[in-house]
């Protein structure tokens, strides 16, 4: 018997759904090899947000600490250009 392939939002659905069939987070966070605070992190992003909350989400930075505002960094560039000695 081949392995099945599921995608993380399968098991994301999955998990969401014994939740709301009335299983206990406890018994379906531990059938499912993740830590509670996982479960309710994921069960509480359905619950305010729906089937687009069980996506996976950018865990690129919001802003970077040392990033120029973009009209000075393209004044930079610019002037480089012009001048590149």
């Amino acid at each position: 018997m081949p392995w099945m392939e599921r995608s993380v939002m399968d098991e994301r659905l999955r998990f969401v759904a014994r939740l709301l069939d009335g299983e206990g987070m406890s018994d379906v966070c531990r059938a499912f090899g993740i830590s509670r605070k996982t479960g309710y992190k994921i069960f509480n992003r359905y619950k305010n947000e729906g089937l687009e909350a069980l996506t996976d989400r950018s865990r690129r930075p919001v802003r970077y600490a040392n990033q120029l505002p973009d009209p000075i960094e393209r004044l930079i560039v610019e002037t480089k250009r012009d001048k590149p000695h």
